[in-house]
């Protein structure tokens, strides 16, 4: 054992020489005068400059290692003294840029990064990056304009908490008094707002109906959704106004099936969920120009009036970006009204029409993603228009805008890992084929078979349980979001004919 010791050892400080000259010189000199805490700091600067990066071992479950790990964070990453100023941007001007030095002389900023439901009230997790907040500040959110009231400040350590008095740049802590503050959002000081780098959340790929066990339970489920979403940007809830269902959307299977293990098991609320549902969107296969929306109503009195002009084509985010183009939700609105045509304070109305049209969607009910709609022209009425006929207008002549262009449905392609013996390498491929599955990689790794494969998501429901079935219980997947690619006609047929 000592001899293996030594010899690995000796690999390690080999190995840190390469990254450091003057441990480099103690090296050839004489190997043994090398002390660990030489090793460490060579370590640590290349962590840093990613040179090399320390493999640690253990298990949480058995605590087994769990402490060297720790240590590891503190003895190679960088700590927040040394991490360099933060940008952000101004809240009434998102142009303009700013600067935070890491710094405790600075305006105080910080980013929530998780909130958790507790008993003595809702922990707001987060990571300040300058200035100092004092227990019983007020802070505000720039993101929504809210001020906020702090009554509790804790350095959290597992389940234990420890009480401050104030917080300084650089430190993680949970809050207790935010009501208006979620996962995502700047908080700040009142007279030096900044909103720093926002978070971004995928859209839900798959959803279920979800509906209460008894009249005591429909009374819970309401707050504990509330709860879960406030916890969890990823998840979504809405209610559907025609079937009366609640439904629930997530990233996955698996994620909804924990929210519901939660609900039953950790909220106490009896729940039953429906079949899972893929979130299909909608885009358009072509152009459409010089489109009318015509929203023209007269009953008596003054009646009203709004006449958009759209033109419609498809394109993607990274196409957004590149012409610098603001995309929301899937859509790129552009004002390309001269002369007057539609007054100023009418054209909002037509893009509050248009992207609310979208998010209804047009063939299926499905969100319209990829699209640039143009308002090129368009008429109004001195009397009877108005912002509600202008919105009107511009729902009208988007729908009409698509279907001219020729809409096709988009559906959740899967990143799935497969880890299998290799003996099983045929059944596994022949099955991901049948499922419309394309493998994009597959390699021998530990002498196990490991599969990259991109499959649509609706192919995926109950997979793990075929997988365990055709492997004898020794194959394990995981997946996760890719990307949405356009169905084939013919399944488009059949989603739509199964609404």
């Amino acid at each position: 054992m000592m001899e293996e010791a030594q010899e690995w050892r000796h690999n390690l400080v080999e190995k840190a020489s390469e990254i450091d000259d003057v441990l480099m010189e103690k090296y050839i000199e004489d190997e043994s005068s090398i002390t660990e805490d030489e090793i460490r700091a060579a370590l640590r600067k290349g962590t840093i400059e990613m040179l090399c990066n320390p493999v640690f071992c253990g298990s949480a479950l058995k605590n087994i290692g769990v402490q060297r790990v720790l240590n590891g964070v503190i003895d190679y990453l960088p700590n927040p003294s040394e991490a360099p100023a933060v940008h952000g941007t101004d809240p009434r001007d998102s142009d303009t840029k700013l600067t935070r030095e890491n710094s405790e002389d600075a305006p105080f900023s910080a980013l929530v990064f998780k909130v958790v439901n507790d008993t003595h009230g809702d922990l707001t997790y987060a990571r300040v990056y300058s200035g100092v907040l004092p227990r019983g500040s007020r802070v505000l959110n720039p993101g929504n304009g809210r001020k906020e009231n702090v009554s509790r400040i804790f350095e959290m350590h597992a389940k234990d908490r420890e009480a401050l008095d104030q917080v300084g740049a650089g430190q993680i802590v949970a809050l207790i008094g935010l009501k208006n503050s979620f996962t995502g959002d700047t908080i700040c000081d009142l007279d030096n707002p900044i909103i720093l780098e926002r978070m971004d959340f995928p859209d839900p790929v798959i959803s279920m109906s979800i509906e209460p066990n008894t009249a005591d339970d429909k009374k819970k489920l309401g707050e504990a959704l509330t709860t879960i979403r406030r916890e969890d940007p990823s998840f979504r809830t809405q209610y559907n106004d025609e079937t009366g269902e609640t439904i629930i959307s997530g990233m996955g299977e698996l994620h909804l099936e924990i929210i519901k293990n939660k609900l039953v098991r950790d909220m106490k609320v009896g729940v039953q969920v429906g079949r899972p549902r893929v979130s299909y969107r909608e885009t358009i296969l072509g152009s459409a120009n010089d489109v009318r929306g015509l929203f023209k109503k007269q009953s008596g009195g003054r009646g009203q009036f709004g006449d958009a002009v759209v033109s419609v084509s498809p394109i993607t985010a990274a196409e957004a970006e590149e012409q610098e183009l603001k995309m929301k939700d899937g859509v790129v609105f552009v004002d390309a009204i001269s002369g007057g045509v539609i007054p100023r304070e009418f054209i909002p109305s037509v893009q509050t029409g248009v992207r609310n049209a979208a998010s209804s969607g047009v063939i299926g009910g499905y969100p319209v993603i990829n699209v640039k709609v143009e308002l090129v022209f368009g008429s109004y009425h001195d009397v009877d228009s108005s912002q509600i006929a202008f919105e009107q207008a511009g729902a009208l002549a988007f729908r009409q805008a698509c279907t001219q262009a020729g809409l096709g449905l988009l559906e959740p392609i899967m990143k799935v890992e497969i880890v299998t013996p290799d003996e099983f390498f045929g059944n596994v491929s022949g099955d991901l084929s049948s499922r419309r599955g394309h493998i994009v990689e597959s390699e021998i790794r530990n002498n196990v078979r490991v599969i990259q494969a991109e499959v649509p998501l609706s192919e995926m429901f109950g997979y793990t349980t075929v997988l365990r079935s055709m492997t004898q219980g020794r194959a394990n997947s995981s997946m996760e979001p890719c990307e949405y690619r356009l169905m084939p006609d013919r399944l488009k047929e059949e989603v739509l004919a199964n609404q």
